[in-house]
């Protein structure tokens, strides 16, 4: 049997349609004009999307990360839209230098009314070769360091009696769990536990806390381990036969999302977490495929090897 025979046959369907163009709002002009919205990992990737969006409808940036160079980089594209942005190198594991963060937000552009939790850490691995570095490496970044941001976030506002928006970034397998991302899906199902405790905990003081689960959105920032991943399925087009929308989705598309849930337009919306993949993490096959190991999927030898 050749590959070309092997491959399922492309549906007959249209899909989902495709969004707007880039540049396109979901929200009036000016839905963000006098807000400062502070974005973790917001110097790449879906961060530096959803913080766009942001400043399309008026907000100041406060843009937050690892890479001085990435950082710079982004500061420069989205001062194009016409607001005020600053940057600043931060380890959000490190609770003291995130309060410098605020400090210095603070001084230059006002207390942050926007909060999106984006830095994450992850790669593909099986649970058994996964070291102790590793599996704290990705809790500390992913779950402690969104409780960190979110917490000075909160007391700021509490000290100030001052109502906030927090978006913290999650994904599906916090409810399926995630074989071959074991450390990843259990912080990500510890975000969205923090989403809907601290929404009823401070939702009496005007705190809105809510998650966002993108979908796949390929970008040209994606981790080499899942861009490897990616590329072995991407052949003529077969990543979009695998989501129900038969299309993947545009970073745009989060960054609509994110923009609606922090607006003036969702305060009763609070605790909920929204999934924007086109339904791709409910899909389930009438037949069930046969199990592989996560070895085998990641071309790993026996463990021991």
């Amino acid at each position: 049997m050749t590959d070309d025979a092997a491959r399922p046959p492309r549906p007959a369907h249209p899909g989902l349609p495709a969004p707007p163009p880039l540049g396109a709002c979901a929200l009036p002009p000016g839905t963000y004009e006098g807000s400062l919205v502070l974005v973790t990992g917001g110097g790449s990737g879906l961060g530096k999307a959803m913080a766009a969006e942001f400043a399309r409808l008026g907000a100041d940036l406060m843009i937050v990360g690892r890479s001085a160079d990435r950082l710079k980089a982004a500061e420069q594209e989205l001062a194009g839209f016409g607001g005020r942005v600053a940057a600043a190198v931060c380890d959000i594991r490190e609770p003291e230098r995130i309060a410098e963060v605020f400090d210095a937000a603070e001084a230059a552009l006002g207390v942050p009314a926007v909060l999106v939790n984006n830095a994450a850490a992850n790669f593909p691995s099986p649970a058994e070769d996964l070291s102790p570095n590793a599996w704290r490496a990705v809790l500390d970044i992913t779950l402690t360091g969104t409780w960190f941001m979110t917490r000075e976030f909160a007391r700021r506002h509490l000290a100030a009696g001052t109502p906030g928006s927090v978006i913290s970034i999650g994904a599906s397998y916090a409810w399926t769990g995630g074989p071959g991302h074991a450390h990843s899906a259990a912080a990500k199902a510890g975000v969205r536990n923090l989403v809907e405790t601290l929404a009823v905990e401070w939702g009496p003081y005007g705190i809105q806390v809510n998650g966002l689960v993108p979908g796949l959105m390929p970008h040209p920032d994606l981790p080499e381990a899942i861009r490897a991943g990616l590329d072995r399925a991407a052949d003529d087009g077969e990543l979009a036969l695998r989501q129900p929308a038969l299309r993947v989705g545009l970073p745009r598309e989060l960054g609509w999302a994110a923009t609606f849930l922090a607006s003036p337009y969702a305060r009763f919306i609070s605790g909920h977490t929204l999934v924007v993949d086109g339904a791709n993490w409910q899909r389930r096959a009438l037949v069930t495929p046969p199990v592989s190991s996560v070895r085998e999927q990641l071309g790993r030898g026996p463990f021991g090897e």
